[in-house]
């Protein structure tokens, strides 16, 4: 009898024990958050709870227009008339809560016409909201390449406003700001168009603070698939290069209209950059334009556009422009560098590398994969979600942080 009351006891012990433990984890937490927003020093309007679920309309599904891996994005009006867009990030992640934090970091110190406004934020409870400015025309991708009932018809000459705008606000992130920052994740959802198609750069969730004293930075790969480069896919070396990889299939996605994972001219290509690769070597670039374009089209400006690309999405960093240099070339100011060399490096039969067979192969694997692991979607807080890119994670990390993606 007394072994069973001992035992009774001691297994109280251990509940009431656990039950602690369990409580002190989740307030050491709730704490360790608090602390982590306290220390911000914020430069942005903080919002209350009451003040964004009116402006919401107690966050309305009909007034939802974006959902991301981390939370949704919902299009709301300020008391005094204000325009904003709300996005939603999961305070039950820990991705969700470093991309809140980075983002406010980042962005309240950066101003410039072709980077999206961060109006405020909210962190109250067991929310985490971040305020943008509204931009009427969406994404990039869905005006290029969405479903044809969200698609805009761009002339040539806004598609060089577009690519040269996405170009001076990197020059102004890697060059030109106090703050020297890699994106780590420019593609054409993270572009958005305003009501006069200026373009600007969103979502600094995953953006990194570049060290000028260091000649990289090693970090585990985010991003998304289709806009990294390879030596930061496979390696995790980080440099402002990343960035001008990624505006080289932007770039490339501009002038042809379609989207660099989905485009596939036959089976003999794996994407539209291998495409592009192609035409370089038989001299027809001009094939990859956009078809629709017709007389709007500047040739001269277009192969302009095209031949910058390839140079920025070059294997080499050492050999990708910096990003005002890009600003130059496309702008007239300055005349391309000679391609015969960077044409015979990328066209060689015998390179492996260059005929895209490492990325055919991961091509096949990530169709693999897609039937045992879940896709999540980047988020946009622009009109109608029409196009999301998507990354390739299992349903236990939705994490953007993952080995698992691939350039």
């Amino acid at each position: 009898m007394v072994r069973i009351i001992a035992g009774a006891v001691a297994s109280s012990l251990i509940l009431i024990f656990t039950i602690l433990f369990v409580g002190w984890r989740r307030s050491r937490k709730q704490i360790s958050k608090e602390e982590e927003l306290s220390g911000l020093d914020l430069l942005t309007s903080v919002f209350t709870i009451r003040q964004i679920k009116a402006a919401t309309n107690n966050f309305d599904a009909a007034n939802k227009i974006g959902e991301g891996g981390f939370g949704s994005v919902y299009k709301g009006t300020l008391s005094d008339g204000t325009v904003i867009a709300v996005k939603q990030l999961s305070s039950k992640s820990k991705q969700g809560n470093r991309e809140f934090v980075n983002e406010i970091g980042m962005i309240t110190g950066l101003q410039h016409p072709n980077l999206v406004k961060l109006y405020g934020c909210c962190a109250e409870g067991n929310q985490l909201l971040l305020v943008y400015e509204y931009l009427e025309n969406n994404n990039l991708a869905c005006a290029l390449f969405g479903p044809e009932e969200h698609r805009l018809k761009i002339d040539w000459p806004t598609r060089q406003k577009i690519c040269i705008g996405i170009a001076k606000s990197l020059a102004f992130l890697h060059e030109e700001s106090s703050l020297k920052v890699v994106h780590r994740d420019i593609k054409a959802t993270n572009v958005l168009l305003d009501k006069n198609l200026n373009p600007k750069i969103s979502d600094f969730g995953l953006a990194k603070l570049d060290d000028e004293d260091k000649t990289h930075i090693s970090t585990r790969v985010a991003g998304t698939i289709g806009y990294m480069a390879p030596e930061y896919a496979l390696w995790g070396y980080l440099t402002y290069k990343a960035d001008v990889y990624s505006f080289g299939v932007v770039a490339l996605e501009i002038a042809a209209g379609k989207n660099n994972m989905t485009y596939r001219p036959n089976e003999k290509f794996v994407c539209l950059l291998d495409w592009a690769l192609d035409l370089q070597r038989q001299g027809k670039l001009i094939e990859l334009v956009d078809e629709t374009l017709g007389s709007d089209l500047n040739k001269d400006e277009a192969l302009r556009m095209i031949n910058v690309a390839l140079l920025c999405i070059n294997p080499s960093p050492a050999v990708r422009p910096t990003m005002s240099a890009v600003v130059s070339i496309l702008e007239d100011h300055t005349d391309l560098p000679e391609f015969n060399n960077l044409e015979s490096r990328f066209c060689d039969d015998d390179n492996d590398v260059f005929k895209f067979q490492g990325l055919r192969d991961k091509y096949n694997e990530m169709l693999r994969l897609n039937q045992s692991q879940t896709l999540t979607h980047s988020s946009t807080f622009t009109g109608t979600n029409c196009s999301s890119s998507t990354s390739f994670l299992p349903q236990s990390d939705q994490s953007c942080e993952s080995s698992n993606k691939f350039c």
